[in-house]
This record gives C-alpha cells, structure tokens and sequence, in this order.
C-alpha cells in the first residue's frame, strides 16, 4: 500500500458540492498529528477546520488559498511513513526527484530548424546549450527539422528538409558590407498580423465588450500577439481623439473613470447562498409586511432590574432577548405562524427553531436556536450569547444554520428603524427589530419623553392572512409595553 496517502474534499453536509480554501494551517514539510486541523474551508453555509485523516508529514499541497474546489476532489497529500526514507518513483525505482542522467547517443548533434519555424530556446525541438536540440530524455535526438505547425490561414513557410543521412551543421552567415535593408513591417491587431480574427481569451472579449474597446483595433501584447487584459484597459483609459479638450481650473484634477477604478468582487460562499435564498424566496412566497410602533420603557426599566439581580450580572442582556421570548409566548398562542408552506398541506411545527440574522465578514447568516421554546429565559440568554460569538468568529457550522422555522432581524443595531425583511426559504414569517429610541409619546394623557421602537412583521400570506398576522404582531407589542404583566397573563 502506498504510504502517499491523497486527502480529498470531505463531504460538509447539507447538499454542499464546493467549497473555497480560505487558508492553510500547515505547509509542506509540517509534521502533522491525526485530527489536526490543517485547512480552513468556506463553504456555501460557514467556515469550517478540517482536521487530518492521518498522522505524517505534508507532502504536497494541491490547490493555494483562495482556490473554489469541487467536493471529493484531491486537496492535499500526507506522507504516513516519513521515517522510511526518499519516496521512490513508481517508474524507475529511484528516489523521486532523481532524474536519470542522458546518454552520449542522446545527446548526438541534430539539425537545426529554419529560423522562419525555430522553436524558442529551452523548449523541447528547441536549442539547448552546446547547439544541441532539447529532447525529453529517453525519446532521444529529432532527426527531421523542428517547424511549428502553420496557422490556418497563412501562406505556408518554404522549408528544406536535410536528408537524414548525416548530422547537417548549420555555417554561419556571412555579414556583407554595404547599406542595411529594412523591411516595412505592417501594423498588426490582436492576431499578430494584418489581417484575420483577433486572438484575445473569453475573458478578455468580454472585458472588451463591457467597456466598449473595440478589438480590432489593439495591438497585443501577449504571447503571440494575443491581446491581454492589461491591452484593453488601456485603451479604454485612453482619451479619445474626437473629444473636446477639457480645460481644468488650477488647482483641481480631470475626472477620471474607467475599469482601473473599478472593484470586482466574486460572489461565493455565504454571500452566493444568501442571494440565490432570497431571491428564490422573494419570488415564491407572497409576501405581506405589517408594522406597530410600541413604547418600550417598562422593558428597558425591566432589563435593568434583571441586571442588578446576582445571578444575571455575568449574563449578556440586550432587548433582543425580551424580543425574542415576546416571539415565541406570541407562537404558543398562535401556532399556525410558525409552519411551512408543502404545496398540498401545510406543515404546522411544534417546535420553534428560532434564527438570528447576523451580519458577518463573508456576509449574512441566519443560525438558529434548536426547540428555543423550552429553554428558560436565563437558557435562552446562553444560547443567543453563544450564537452570536460563533457567528462573529466565523465558525458557525452548516447543521446550526439548517431546520429554522422563525426567524428574527434586529436592523436596530444599525440605527435603522425598521424594514421589510424577506422570508428564509421554508419559513412563514420574520420580525424585525428596529432601533430604540427616546421620542415624544402620549403617556397617560400628556405628552412625554419615552423609549419607542417600531417593530416589522414580514408574512407567507399563502399561509397567514392579514387577521393571524395582526393578532400575532399584536401580540408581540403587548408583550414588549408591559413583559412583567405579560408574563403573569399568559404563562
């Protein structure tokens, strides 16, 4: 058995067929331990560590950072016996890296191509040091003139072929006296010719097309001709001709625009499920939005009396919490909001998995709290505390982001005051929570300062008419003006 052992792109779960290499934990030549983490891996849900399946030392590394790779494919190479000396060819037997050394006979002079088809130094027909032509060891010396093939097109290149008798060296040219003669060489576009298609990558055409650079008109610079990125840009950047001189105040600078100024960001990973979800989402469910405005001063004082009590001091308390068990008292008395849309039935679920929008560095994810209905306020604090941090760490996994039934967006941490969230794929409703601020209220007949937020409802109307949502929004605002009398009325 080979103690070369290949590692290849574990399966994360979920449906997920790629993931992009966000960084290396190790290096080649690292001796690594089993379950080591040696990669970090984003996928579509999260970031992951993979750990190592064996014990041994890195031996290659397949794909670098930043590369997208396909699940089951190879990403890096373990040595498992490093003790057991150099790794041996599988063809030769000699040590990997050993290369056989050519004989005399390969080495024998061969004929050299016309200079019209002379293939360029170091490559294989090519001219090698000493005059001699590179040759793949062990195929031997070429006997016939080395030529590229011609393009389709062109006129065909005379060429004399030696006969293959004897070894033909080339004389060298005699130089003659005299005025030098110069040959007009033509303007070539992109083909490296005068005339004929342009020779530039799908890429590049493309980048052509959006800036508006016509083709045929560069000169590349690329390997044969072939026009490059870096051609079009250019041009693209470059005045044109027919456009009036712009005459600039001193002191200022011209404006300036163009693809050199420009940002192109890949759209991958989190950022590419989070579009693809919502936009199939907002395009399926009917969506209907509902909002209440609600004075929230007993909740903040209510917060505030929970966080001198001594088994809370260490606990984080935010008015996302009184927000989140106001949802799910509001589920118990309304059940049906918390269900899912089957196409023939409806799937009304028991059990509240509860999601909390999180805005992250690869974009945004909705992890959710599994059976938050049974947890106490002080369980459900932890939990939403330790959601929130392995959000921020980047290290939530795919099963904590799946099976969620209700979710919640707290907008207000951006100083926003609500907004019309759009429903996750297989949910029938989302609360937004916007921002807490202290308006003129009326309070008891007068006028005065108090803590106001505005709460957003977004609803599957294939599910939850107009009435079910109100009620359950309504619900939700008694329990936010008033959770002490809440809590007492309905539990």
């Amino acid at each position: 058995m080979s103690r070369i052992k290949e590692f290849n792109l574990p399966d994360l779960g979920e449906g997920l067929t790629e993931g992009e290499i966000l960084a290396w934990l190790v290096k080649v030549g690292d001796t690594i331990e089993l379950n080591q983490p040696i990669v970090e891996v984003e996928t579509a849900k999260a970031a992951v560590e993979i750990p190592a399946k064996w014990a041994g030392q890195v031996h290659a590394i397949f794909h670098p950072e930043g590369t997208t790779v396909e699940v089951g494919t190879p990403i890096i190479a373990i040595d498992t016996d490093p003790g057991a000396g150099p790794i041996e060819s599988s063809t030769t037997g000699a040590p990997a890296g050993d290369l056989p050394t050519p004989s005399a006979a390969s080495l024998a002079a061969v004929e050299v191509a016309p200079a019209e088809g002379a293939v360029e130094p170091g490559l294989i027909g090519g001219p090698a040091p000493g005059g001699r032509t590179a040759v793949l060891v062990g195929y031997g010396p070429r006997t016939t003139a080395a030529k590229r093939r011609p393009r389709k097109g062109a006129a065909p290149a005379q060429a004399t072929v030696a006969p293959a008798a004897a070894p033909v060296q080339a004389a060298p040219t005699p130089v003659q006296a005299g005025p030098a003669v110069v040959a007009a060489v033509p303007t070539v576009n992109g083909n490296g010719r005068a005339a004929g298609p342009v020779l530039a990558k799908p890429p590049v055409r493309k980048l052509a097309k959006d800036l508006g650079v016509d083709l045929g008109t560069l000169t590349g610079s690329g390997p044969l001709g072939s026009i490059t990125r870096e051609d079009v840009q250019r041009a693209a950047a470059a005045p044109v001709a027919a456009e009036p001189l712009t005459v600039t105040a001193p002191g200022t600078s011209a404006a300036s625009f163009g693809a050199d100024r420009e940002q192109r960001i890949p759209v991958k990973g989190v950022r590419k499920l989070t579009a693809e979800n919502m936009s199939r989402s907002a395009f399926t469910a009917p969506h209907v939005t509902e909002f209440l405005t609600v004075d929230v001063t007993r909740a903040m004082k209510a917060l505030d009396r929970l966080r001198d009590r001594r088994e809370w001091r260490d606990v984080r308390v935010s008015p996302l919490l009184l927000v989140a068990k106001a949802v799910l008292l509001a589920v118990k008395r309304h059940p049906m909001v918390n269900s899912t849309w089957a196409g023939d039935e409806i799937v009304v679920k028991e059990y509240v998995n509860l999601g909390i929008a999180a805005a992250t560095e690869r974009g945004l994810i909705v992890p959710n709290i599994k059976d938050a209905g049974r947890l106490t306020l002080r369980e459900l604090a932890d939990a939403m505390t330790g959601l929130v941090q392995m959000a921020k760490s980047g290290k939530t996994s795919p099963a904590d982001m799946s099976g969620g039934t209700l979710t919640i967006t707290n907008v207000g941490v951006f100083g926003v005051d609500t907004g019309t969230p759009i429903l996750p794929p297989g949910e029938s409703a989302i609360l937004a929570f916007g921002a807490v601020r202290e308006m003129p209220w009326v309070h008891k007949g007068k006028v005065k300062p108090r803590l106001v937020t505005t709460l957003g409802l977004s609803f599957d109307h294939r599910i939850i008419d107009g009435e079910l949502g109100s009620k359950f929004l309504r619900d939700i605002g008694d329990f936010l003006a008033d959770p002490e009398a809440a809590l007492l009325a309905w539990t």
